[in-house]
């Protein structure tokens, strides 16, 4: 093949559009889980916001949270705590997805919020 031919099938590849960020933002097929029971319900990677008290450490980034429906294990980064300490009678909002395995499910926070 010649090389302006080439050339001329790869320039689409190189505009604009191509290299545009962002995405869809509209409703999602997906719903949204606010409770920790149906998250013990929900499928694998579903997101969740979930309101509540985180009550303990268990061990590690492993932590139990509650909420008025139940109790399930948070797993939360370092670098996903929010700059304020946190007490176990403080509410917080996470926000991540359900992570479900072998032994049960848990909650892969990604955002932790402290509730004014």
């Amino acid at each position: 093949m010649k090389p302006k031919a080439l050339a001329l099938l790869f320039v689409p590849l190189l505009s604009a559009s191509a290299f545009a960020a962002g995405g869809y933002t509209g409703p999602s097929n997906t719903p949204q889980v606010t409770t920790v029971a149906a998250a013990l319900e929900a499928p694998d990677d579903t997101p969740v916001v979930l309101t509540g008290q985180i009550v303990k450490r268990l061990k590690g980034d492993k932590y139990e949270f509650k909420d008025a429906t139940g109790t399930i294990q948070v797993e939360i980064d370092d670098d996903d705590w929010p700059p304020q300490q946190i007490s176990e009678s403080a509410t917080v909002k996470l926000t991540g997805e359900v992570e479900r395995d072998l032994t049960g499910r848990e909650i892969d926070v990604d955002i932790v919020e402290l509730v004014q």
